[in-house]
């Protein structure tokens, strides 16, 4: 999963993880096996070294997980996979179900809920205990809120229907933006793109109710099918927020109307991919020209920062679309979009009628079926508005001490073998070998948790759980852009440290490790060496080759927007990275449904890179070992790469993999495991799998 911008990039998104090969065509996407395919023999251990038998669950592995009817060389992901894939059943609560993220973040969640009850039942002995206790409370009286009704946003809804004009559009814009309801545009900090010391304002297109633009421009049945949907959705909502029936109907329509303009005028996913293009600095004068139907005085005093000077703008086109429709669209319409996005974005605070009523638009978007509980949903709430203080008891009882070292002895290892690698590159010269070896000498990382916790100035109502989520939303945005112009903080998190995620920062130059993802199955000191490797070290690999992906290579070891590359090397690179592209472009989700490998790109590299990085860091590690441990019969390579495929053993609605497909930057679960580790002639060799088997095919890509 990136974020908004893909300046960052995550792991994954929970429905949001060499030598030189030759890049010829694309490998085929790996058919459907056969049933009762045989399996290869173990390969043997290496000669000399005396063998222990254990079994795989003593090394960290889940044998019952296995399809052992399945040649890992036809299709590895159901080989590793198949038995968990047959039993497992995706909770009505959830749009997807996977083996390794879902397993920790349940246990983790369950961890944080026993932490938030203790604290709301005692009342707060501590600062940090009575503020979360007091926010998870306030969140978890039902009775309260559903007797507060619409009246905590009634202001907002009343002053939407008073708009006339752009200048009265413009200052109910500024009041949702501080409490970040996000209609038309968003503002932020962020770091300069030529100059990542500096920290200035990013203005930057939103404003639609639906995941992207694509969904209100494509012709295809199912899009149509979809807008229905959403336009009904919008006016039940709407009349839940006591609009009449036929003036809730004509509110959705005039919706619709505004929103396919927006999309009309917003970049593609695909183009978000490209830095240089979403790096447009103004100055103010500059903006107001670009957009001068919008009072951008009033804005920046309203928001709290009239001394800002000049903004990055990620696409001066949608701005001067945007001011033309300020003009063009009649009041009365923008009092409905305005009001709707009210709506959409405080129903989570609202009765639970709205809260049914937001499922039926998601269930149609993702096959999901029920409304997660309540404290679920309010332990993700508390984890949103006060983050590090929950982190703090969290990390104490769930992230044992002999976790962060042994996560930086990965991360160091996993470093050296992209070291070693750079090195041994026939196609990068040596001028550029230097720049990318001083990019991962710069490049720092953060594990557990943060040195220096935040602190989060704002009231709590335990009364009224919509006046505190409002006001937690005010803090962060005051706090957001209160970082402009400030100098850079480098070690700033940009997930909570229960998060069972990472992520790689491009223009911080920092990977991050929360301590949420550091436990079982992905990481565990009671786990092998090759089974950890495969799981998390996988992991770090892959944040760290994001560093290198189509997107982080143009970036310097600073965080510059920057050309270091020679333009043979440049050339080289663009070639590698199209086989890429054009081997995860093959690969079909559903039918008729096939992936994007331009907007899956940058995460494709990365697992490509984080496979082979976490093999040769394992292997390293391993160097000089007493023994070799055979686990249920499979050696130590087999059981890395085993680690491997069942980190990623998933299963996804159709609904949601067709969704994924279209807006997410990660290939589904199953191509992230055979892509590529059929690029990888380590697991060819590990597996004894024939030349020219789908998971050893003739023709392989390789970047890093």
């Amino acid at each position: 999963m990136r974020t908004k911008r893909q300046l960052a990039a995550p792991l994954a998104i929970p429905l949001a993880l060499s030598a030189l090969l030759g890049c010829g065509p694309a490998a085929s996407p790996p058919p459907l096996p056969p049933a009762g395919a045989a399996l290869p023999s173990p390969q043997p251990a290496p000669q000399g070294l005396p063998v222990v038998e254990t079994t795989l669950e003593a090394v960290g592995l889940d044998g019952a997980a296995l399809d052992r009817s399945v040649s890992p060389c036809d299709d590895f992901y159901q080989f590793a996979c198949g038995g968990w894939l047959a039993k497992a059943e995706i909770p009505g609560d959830e749009r997807a179900w996977y083996r390794s993220f879902h397993e920790i973040e349940k246990r983790n969640k369950a961890e944080l809920r026993r932490i938030l009850e203790d604290a709301a039942s005692a009342g707060g002995r501590d600062p940090v205990s009575q503020k979360i206790g007091a926010f998870y409370g306030a969140c978890m009286d039902e009775p309260a809120i559903e007797a507060a009704g619409v009246a905590p946003i009634a202001d907002l809804l009343e002053r939407a229907q008073k708009v006339r004009d752009p200048k009265g559009l413009g200052a109910l814009i500024t009041e949702l933006h501080r409490r970040r309801i996000w209609a038309l545009f968003d503002i932020s900090s962020a770091q300069d793109m030529k100059d990542a010391t500096r920290v200035i304002a990013m203005l930057d297109q939103n404003g639609l109710g639906l995941p992207d633009r694509d969904y209100y421009l494509n012709e295809d049945d199912k899009s149509k099918a979809l807008r229905r949907t959403y336009e009904e959705h919008v006016a039940r909502m709407m009349r839940l927020a006591g609009a009449k029936g036929a003036a809730a109907t004509a509110a959705a329509a005039a919706v619709m109307q505004i929103e396919t303009e927006l999309a009309k005028i917003s970049k593609t996913r695909v183009e978000r991919r490209d830095p240089k293009g979403l790096y447009n600095k103004l100055d103010r004068a500059a903006l107001a020209k670009a957009a001068p139907s919008f009072p951008w005085d009033a804005y920046f005093q309203g928001i709290g920062r009239p001394d800002i000077k000049e903004v990055n703008v990620t696409s001066v086109r949608f701005f001067e679309g945007l001011s033309r429709l300020l003009t063009a669209v009649k009041p009365a319409a923008w009092q409905s979009y305005l009001a709707w996005h009210v709506v959409r974005s405080t129903a989570p605070l609202l009765p639970r009628a709205f809260v049914d009523e937001s499922l039926t638009l998601e269930a149609a978007l993702t096959g999901k079926r029920e409304v997660e509980a309540r404290w679920k949903r309010c332990v993700d709430a508390t984890d949103g508005a006060l983050g590090e203080l929950l982190a703090q008891p969290f990390v104490k009882t769930s992230f044992p001490g002999a976790s962060k070292p042994a996560a930086e002895a990965m991360v160091r290892e996993v470093s050296e073998a992209f070291r070693r690698d750079v090195r041994s590159l026939a196609w990068m010269d040596e001028g550029t070998k230097r720049r990318a070896l001083a990019k991962l000498d710069a490049m720092a990382y953060l594990i557990g948790y943060p040195d220096r916790w935040r602190t989060y100035d704002f009231e709590i109502d335990p009364r009224s759980y919509a006046k505190s989520a409002l006001a937690a939303r005010a803090f962060h945005t005051s706090w957001d852009l209160g970082k402009i112009d400030e100098p850079l903080d480098r070690d700033e998190w940009q997930m909570s440290p229960p998060t069972v995620n990472a992520y790689y920062d491009l223009q911080r130059n920092h990977m991050v490790f929360p301590a949420g993802i550091l436990q079982p199955p992905f990481y565990s000191v009671k786990s092998s060496v090759p089974v950890n490797l495969g799981g998390i070290g996988m992991v770090v690999g892959h944040e760290l080759t994001h560093g290198y992906d189509d997107q982080g290579s143009q970036f310097d070891e600073k965080g510059n927007l920057e050309d270091w590359w020679s333009k043979e090397v440049a050339a080289a690179f663009k070639d590698k990275t199209g086989c890429v592209e054009a081997q995860y472009s093959a690969y079909e989700a559903l039918p008729g449904v096939t992936l994007n490998g331009k907007l899956t790109l940058g995460e494709n590299i990365a697992d490509l890179g984080g496979v082979k990085l976490a093999f040769r860091a394992y292997r390293a590690m391993r160097r000089g070992a007493a023994e070799q441990t055979i686990a249920g019969g499979f050696t130590e390579d087999q059981q890395f790469f085993l680690a491997h495929g069942q980190a990623w053993c998933g299963k996804i609605r159709d609904e949601a993999l067709r969704m994924m497909v279209q807006v997410d930057p990660h290939a589904p679960p199953r191509f992230r495991v055979n892509g590529p580790l059929a690029n990888l002639p380590e697991f060819g060799e590990a597996f004894q799998c024939a030349p020219g088997t789908p998971m050893r095919p003739a023709k392989t890509c390789a970047v890093w």
